[in-house]
């Protein structure tokens, strides 16, 4: 599990096909790997990949065909900024929402504007995904936890601050760049349960 808030922007140094599959090295700039093991996980853009090989200030992980399919990995390129995250633990602070890593969808950044200091981002959702998405609820975009401001159909709009784009790859992104999307876990849950319910009122 991981909590939306990114730890620091590293950098995609190779990208390696290796049986159909993909095995990327991300050099992780300012994230301290000292805690950090075999088998661990790290959010790339939102996505958890399992480190697989570790040398100094840099980590290996396998991105299978399955993911490449549905996130925007497989559109990375060598020297590409990726946001990371290392997993969470206990007894850490949850200073976004609870985030899987398991990314939902792709979306597309559809508009960009000025809002006082900070910029207003507008997105569009898989159709799939927008019953999950509700004002003021939580939303991960490339692995950042954000506040939907409002949603429109499969439209959502998001505030970034400034500090947001200056610590994250949001710096790199324009109108029609696409993204990983991880829809609140509590929504999925609640329909789940939902489901349930109509389910057991209808035997």
């Amino acid at each position: 599990m991981f909590t939306g808030i990114v730890q620091a922007l590293g950098r995609i140094v190779a990208l390696e096909p290796v049986a159909g599959d993909l095995r990327i090295e991300i050099d992780t700039g300012d994230l301290i790997l000292d805690d950090v093991k075999l088998g661990d996980s790290i959010a790339v853009n939102g996505v958890c990949l399992t480190v697989i090989a570790l040398t100094a200030g840099r980590f290996s992980a396998d991105v299978s065909t399955e993911t490449l399919s549905c996130t925007t990995l497989s559109a990375l390129a060598c020297g590409a900024r990726v946001n990371l995250e290392k997993a969470l633990r206990l007894a850490d602070r949850l200073g976004g929402h609870l985030v899987s890593g398991h990314v939902d969808g792709v979306g597309e950044v559809v508009a960009i504007a000025p809002d006082a200091r900070s910029l207003r981002w507008e997105f569009a959702l898989p159709a799939p995904l927008a019953r999950y998405v509700a004002a003021k609820g939580s939303i991960a975009v490339d692995g950042v936890s954000l506040t939907v401001n409002s949603v429109a159909g499969r439209r959502f709009s998001v505030n970034l601050i400034p500090h947001t784009l200056q610590h994250t790859i949001f710096g790199d992104l324009v109108v029609g760049s696409s993204v990983n999307i991880e829809v609140d876990l509590m929504a999925r849950y609640a329909e789940r349960l939902f489901a349930g319910e109509k389910t057991a009122a209808s035997d």
